[in-house]
């Protein structure tokens, strides 16, 4: 058996097969590892106005806190990520972990704003490294009719680290300080680490792709917890697979998707990290007490989580592309009437949680698209490259939030103009033509 058909024999097990129970604790793995992202963004947004009280910053001040966490992930999807298409998930895994880690402790210990940037760029190169590899690895071990509802669950470990954030900053804040989350962050990003070097593994496909000296072993240690048949050796590799690079992205194969792929995850990001991160603000400003406006921000994130999930679950029914191009149409509409009608304290809830569920359910849909339009030897490359354009979106859309805030514009305003990019998000994924999607 040829080395191609080797490969092929694994993959149409893999993608046609049940998934095995080593599969399901990956994708379980790589959920609780998203975990991290929602954790960094809310444990800043929950402690905004105490930072902001130590310090005596404004909100424009305030924004880059925000951004320079955003901008350390748009670095680490850039350059950290694509290395994964080289030298391995679970290598960037272990990397990407331990500077989280390092971040969240240095930040729960800065004596100054100028500190306090500088921590939020290290966390933020850890979790824009993580969050590509998590893409594909999900992706790669998951059967071909859990793949999008995989990959869609991987990112509503986003909204549910948020969750537990939420209820834990609204009692330890108060009680014990805005630094403590940071440090029981850290704590929590060392654990995953240790999970990863323990259970983690580079997925078939991408060792069938970049055989070295190991690769036997670890294909055989892989097939063995999946309960199939062990091989004795591997064919000879007659070639060498291109290596994952941005050109590859501009191939003719994938140029048109590459460049609509980057718009949506622009203008997806740019509106979405602005409610993630100013949401409790904006509810606390507008008179509700800290544990209400807090609980705003966990609802948001509640309905964040049952809307990717149910996104994913409706992707296997019916088209993905159409199925997230409904989702963020309905985004753009919610967002209208929340920010232009008169709303009763238990409607406002209602639309910050249907805010959650049609942004955010919406936008992570686009990680699904990622991963079937991207082979795997470009996989990583091509959702962290992605990524990385988005959370340029994801900088300037809190701090263009926080200045037009400060100047003096409306909330009616602010909800008008940032629901315009979920609108075109949209149009962008309806027009996306790709072999790999309906």
């Amino acid at each position: 058996m040829t080395k191609d058909q080797l490969q092929n024999h694994y993959k149409g097990i893999l993608d046609q097969g049940k998934m095995s129970p080593f599969q399901v604790i990956i994708v379980a793995i790589c959920v609780i590892l998203n975990m991290n992202d929602g954790i960094d963004v809310l444990i800043v947004s929950f402690s905004t106005g105490d930072i902001i009280k130590e310090w005596g910053l404004s909100k424009f001040d305030m924004g880059y806190v925000f951004s320079m966490g955003l901008f350390g992930m748009m670095i680490g999807s850039l350059l950290i990520a694509p290395l994964g298409d080289k030298v391995g998930r679970k290598l960037i895994f272990i990397v990407c972990l331990f500077m989280i880690s390092l971040g969240m402790f240095l930040v729960s210990v800065c004596a100054s704003y100028e500190q306090l940037l500088a921590f939020r760029l290290i966390t933020g190169l850890g979790i824009g490294g993580v969050l590509p590899t998590l893409t594909a690895t999900a992706s790669e071990f998951s059967n071909n009719k859990n793949r999008d509802f995989n990959v869609g669950l991987v990112q509503a470990g986003w909204p549910l680290g948020a969750i537990f954030t939420g209820f834990f900053c609204a009692y330890a804040i108060p009680n014990f300080g805005w630094r403590f989350p940071f440090f029981i962050a850290g704590c929590f990003s060392l654990i995953m680490l240790i999970v990863v070097l323990i259970y983690m593994h580079d997925s078939l496909d991408f060792l069938f792709k970049k055989q070295t000296q190991s690769t036997l072993q670890k294909i055989n240690i892989i097939l063995k917890k999946m309960k199939q048949e062990e091989i004795m050796t591997l064919p000879h590799v007659t070639f060498q697979p291109k290596s994952a690079s941005l050109k590859r992205l501009f191939h003719v194969d994938f140029r048109n998707s590459t460049l609509k792929l980057w718009a949506a995850m622009f203008f997806g990001f740019f509106t979405l990290y602005t409610l993630m991160s100013w949401v409790p603000t904006i509810a606390k400003d507008s008179g509700l007490e800290f544990s209400l406006a807090t609980y705003a921000g966990v609802l948001l994130n509640v309905g964040a989580m049952l809307g990717t999930i149910c996104l994913g679950w409706l992707a296997r029914k019916f088209s993905l592309k159409r199925t997230v191009f409904s989702f963020l149409i309905f985004a753009f509409i919610v967002m209208l009437i929340y920010g232009n009608i008169s709303l009763s304290t238990v409607l406002i809830f209602i639309f910050i949680f249907l805010i959650g569920v049609f942004v955010q359910g919406g936008f992570n849909g686009l990680y699904a698209i990622l991963s079937r339009v991207y082979p795997t030897e470009i996989r990583a490359t091509g959702v962290g490259y992605a990524v990385g354009i988005g959370r340029l979106g994801a900088i300037l859309g809190p701090t263009f939030f926080g200045f037009l805030s400060d100047d003096g514009m409306s909330i009616s305003m602010l909800f008008t103009l940032f629901s315009i990019p979920l609108l075109v998000t949209g149009i962008v994924v309806f027009k996306l033509k790709s072999i790999h999607l309906k």
